[in-house]
């Protein structure tokens, strides 16, 4: 692993720095790995986390980094997600200069939509560069993790570099599923590869990997200028990976990695890729952990978010074989367990379980109605099902298979069309 970056200076520094940064959010991505879960939704507004949009946890990076001048592009259905930042974002005061911005795609260069990451950025640079800003932090919409971007800011600046790249170590057998760094021990990058087979592993860890976090810190100018020359290049894919990083390092410009580590035990933080089903169950299911390495309760690190207002949870019924339960669960306002058993799962917002129904190790998101005598485990529901009565699900694959969408790792995603066809 590079070495770890020496502790940022802080206070009035910093904040000069976040004041003077803008966020660019990419929130076009279609999440196609979440398959039926990004039907009808873009990656970025997929709940997460019983009450959360996986977007929230970006925007509140940005916010509770001291970085109040935020641009989200979007792209792909991106209605529910521009109905959630209006709603939940809006408190930015402009009259001092603050704001989230949602900028879809316009076709700013003629006929075109956006063509990849760095085009998407290139189509919008004259809004970018008309809030003058000193650094432009680009950042991937579609990532769980909680994150100071000030001493990385600080650090791209004392380094004197033209890009910083936010990295985390990951297992080289994933190497194919993210960009991956070659840097030198004071953290210099010398090489990078998008989603390579055959990547470079750690010196010290070959079964490690560098991988991008999809967190970029540019000099403004610089920039700019970048993306104009990748743009007049007919062959370029316009992605920041795989063309604008390659490219700067081909041309020996400065670009430096940034560790995503503890200043203090050089623990790595938390970060979750949440791209596939499995990864998306996993992490949902890691919260109802008695600690959990992600901690929302944080009250120094809020999660910030908008939810429609609900009554508490209710459990209601004390007889045998009808007794509403949750054990080792987060259960989230507006649901009520009728005399059903939950366990080890997490439930969003107004879920509805009725008697004698048992729910286990499963994600339920919100609006879900579960109705008597069903047995379901080891699965994703997505918003709006209405499970009938005396349902299986997760106890039979081959019968799953049949009816839902079942992932390599046995986690059984189940959407409201998939039960509607059932009932025909």
């Amino acid at each position: 692993m590079p070495r770890q970056p020496a502790r940022a200076s802080s206070g009035r520094y910093v904040s000069r720095l976040t004041g003077g940064t803008l966020a660019v959010i990419m929130a076009g991505g279609r999440g196609e790995r979440l398959r039926d879960l990004t039907a009808s939704r873009c990656k970025p507004a997929t709940p997460f986390g019983g009450k959360f949009r996986i977007i929230d946890f970006v925007l509140s990076n940005c916010v509770n980094s001291g970085i109040r001048q935020i641009s989200i592009l979007t792209q792909y259905k991106a209605q529910s997600l521009i109905q959630h930042v209006q709603h939940g974002w809006s408190y930015l005061r402009g009259e001092f200069g603050e704001f989230v911005e949602v900028v879809p795609a316009q076709q700013q260069l003629g006929e075109l939509w956006y063509r990849g990451t760095a085009d998407a950025v290139h189509q919008n640079i004259e809004l970018i560069l008309s809030h003058r800003p000193k650094h432009v932090l680009v950042l991937a919409g579609d990532h769980i993790y909680k994150m100071d971007y000030g001493p990385m800011i600080a650090y791209h600046v004392e380094k004197g570099a033209d890009i910083t790249v936010g990295v985390v170590e990951v297992p080289a057998r994933d190497a194919r599923h993210f960009g991956v760094l070659t840097a030198t021990e004071w953290n210099r990058v010398t090489r990078f590869a998008e989603k390579p087979l055959e990547p470079d592993t750690l010196p010290s860890r070959p079964d490690s990997v560098l991988a991008s976090m999809g967190i970029y810190v540019f000099n403004a100018e610089l920039l700019e200028t970048l993306l104009a020359a990748d743009a007049a290049q007919a062959a370029s894919q316009h992605d920041f990976g795989k063309n604008i990083l390659p490219d700067a390092i081909a041309g020996n410009r400065q670009v430096f990695a940034y560790p995503f580590q503890d200043v203090k035990t050089r623990a790595q933080s938390y970060w979750r890729d949440v791209g596939t089903i499995d990864a998306y169950y996993d992490a949902n299911l890691e919260l109802v952990h008695v600690r959990p390495e992600l901690n929302i309760y944080d009250e120094d690190w809020p999660i910030w978010t908008y939810q429609v207002q609900q009554p508490p949870a209710k459990f209601i019924l004390d007889e045998e074989g009808r007794r509403g339960t949750a054990i080792n669960s987060m259960v989230s306002g507006g649901c009520i367990i009728s005399g059903a058993v939950v366990r080890e799962s997490l439930l969003f917002s107004n879920v509805r379980v009725e008697e004698r129904s048992i729910i286990e190790r499963s994600v339920v998101l919100p609006n879900v109605e579960v109705a008597r005598g069903c047995h379901i485990r080891n699965a994703v529901l997505d918003e709006g099902c209405e499970v009938p009565a005396e349902v299986r699900i997760g106890l039979d694959r081959a019968s799953d298979a049949q009816r839902f969408h079942v992932t390599a790792n046995g986690v059984v995603l189940v959407t409201a069309d998939m039960l509607r066809r059932l009932t025909r």
